[in-house]
């Protein structure tokens, strides 16, 4: 079967639909592979970068996937989820250093047309054994894919931009929580701790504002902005859900670039 037809591109009876989960995945792929196939589902006349490290719109996709697959590059989708026009992703990345991130894509029309990340180096295992993204990755309980985001929500704003440590647990599993930041460790009172340091001496990140928070089933990614140190940063936490309890965490926390330094005019978030 020819790659656009597997892409669900092609016209005719046979034509195979696939979910726009995995034609993202096989367009991250294609940085690893360089194929020009899977560029066809980035309508590239709409499309609006956020990476602020990123040219926008001065070399097509096709182009540049071809010219990075030269550097051996190792891509893996990890996690992949679909929350109505949007696709979030779960990533490991091999390129000159091993690194983990997020991405996600706005859809329009069956294409997409828009594009957030968060990326660090990647770090660990953590002292609990944890790396940065083993765990769980198959979906469950779709039904409660709206609880479970309002969930996140309600976390975020009360125990992280407000500080109510108090009332942590409301929100995370006592006896279940898993934690996979690389300088994290498992169990509510660990959270606990490292959160109160947070608040009380400013050594960790602060968070600010949410701007998005995606969900699939259990899982839950919410993007927000805040600070360490001085330090603007993107913020990006996937949480999964069980028994309407936090019971597993998994981030990344990226640097965002001074407003001088930046290569598109679109924003990180």
């Amino acid at each position: 079967m020819r790659l656009l037809q597997w892409l669900g591109r092609a016209e005719g009876k046979g034509a195979m639909a696939i979910s726009k989960k995995e034609q993202i995945r096989a367009l991250l792929k294609s940085i690893e592979t360089g194929d020009p196939g899977p560029v066809a589902v980035v309508n590239e006349a709409k499309y609006i970068q956020h990476n602020p490290q990123t040219h926008e719109g001065s070399e097509g996709l096709a182009v540049l996937f071809k010219r990075l697959s030269k550097t051996n590059p190792r891509v893996n989708m990890v996690r992949g989820f679909e929350d109505g026009d949007y696709v979030f992703a779960h990533m490991e990345y091999d390129f000159a250093s091993r690194k983990i991130g997020f991405e996600v894509f706005r859809f329009e029309d069956g294409q997409a047309v828009e594009h957030w990340d968060n990326i660090q180096e990647r770090k660990g295992p953590n002292p609990s054994g944890h790396s940065m993204v083993d765990g769980p990755t198959e979906v469950a309980d779709h039904h409660l894919t709206e609880q479970n985001r309002t969930h996140v929500r309600n976390f975020i704003d009360t125990v992280l931009v407000d500080g109510q440590l108090e009332l942590l647990d409301e929100f995370v599993d006592q006896y279940a929580f898993v934690e996979h930041n690389p300088g994290m460790q498992d169990g509510l009172e660990n959270l606990r701790a490292a959160l109160a340091e947070e608040g009380g001496g400013g050594k960790l990140r602060r968070y600010e504002k949410i701007h998005r928070i995606l969900a699939e089933g259990n899982f839950v990614l919410s993007v927000c902005e805040g600070h360490l140190a001085g330090i603007h940063l993107a913020l990006y936490d996937m949480f999964r859900i069980e028994n309407g309890k936090i019971v597993e965490h998994w981030d990344t926390v990226e640097k965002i670039a001074p407003r001088s330094e930046w290569k598109n005019d679109n924003g990180k978030f």
